[in-house]
């Protein structure tokens, strides 16, 4: 779903950052290959997150939902020179196209790839993050929040993506719809939460800003 115009949508992103050769390059090879492109992050929301990351300035990220490794290339962009990125997939059928893409970056050795489960991987991680980005299975969204904030400090910020659902937040809900009542409860849960501060940014489809207090 297109909450704006395509003119509006290609003007915007005209008058945005340029996006990088090597993610043009991930773009097309993910286009090309791999199911469901449209799940990828694209050139407006990278830049947002990349200037976000660049705003941040974390020392470590989380990335949870790796997909082809659009979004973890545009967050690394901000990461201070001693940092590192962790980013998290189940689907170890895209680590291929993630490897080659992030060994071709200069971020290469500060990324750190995870295959499996995020519920059960992140309590294993040992590092404070000052920057999470939650973008995988949406019926889990609720368990990678708060797993998330146990390993962030007062000032670290979490981003949450595709809250707005194609627009199905505002819409009556049908009976067989299992995600759209689970993201209707998470926002809600994140603007009542004491433990941030919350704004949802009308990006794409939809990013949640939470600030941790």
């Amino acid at each position: 779903m297109h909450f704006l115009s395509s003119d509006l949508e290609d003007y915007i992103q005209n008058h945005s950052e340029d996006e990088p050769q090597l993610l043009q390059e991930l773009t097309r090879e993910t286009h090309l290959k791999v199911v469901r492109p449209r799940m990828l992050t694209g050139h407006f929301q990278g830049r947002v997150l990349s200037v976000l990351s660049k705003i941040i300035y974390p020392k470590n990220i989380l990335e949870i939902g790796t997909y082809t490794g659009y979004s973890a290339l545009c967050l690394a962009e901000g990461m201070q020179k001693d940092g590192q990125l962790h980013t998290i997939d189940i689907n170890e059928e895209l680590q291929d196209i993630q490897e080659r893409y992030f060994s071709r970056s200069a971020y290469k050795d500060q990324i750190v790839q995870h295959i499996g489960d995020a519920k059960t991987i992140i309590p294993q991680l040992e590092s404070t993050f000052d920057l999470v980005f939650i973008d995988a299975e949406k019926r889990d969204y609720p368990d990678y929040f708060e797993l998330a904030i146990q390993k962030t400090r007062p000032g670290s910020v979490i981003l949450s993506d595709n809250v707005l659902w194609s627009g199905k937040v505002v819409e009556p809900v049908e009976k067989k719809d299992k995600v759209t009542p689970i993201l209707l409860e998470f926002n809600k849960k994140l603007k009542e939460d004491p433990r941030v501060e919350t704004v949802l940014l009308p990006i794409r489809d939809g990013l949640t800003l939470s600030r941790v207090l």
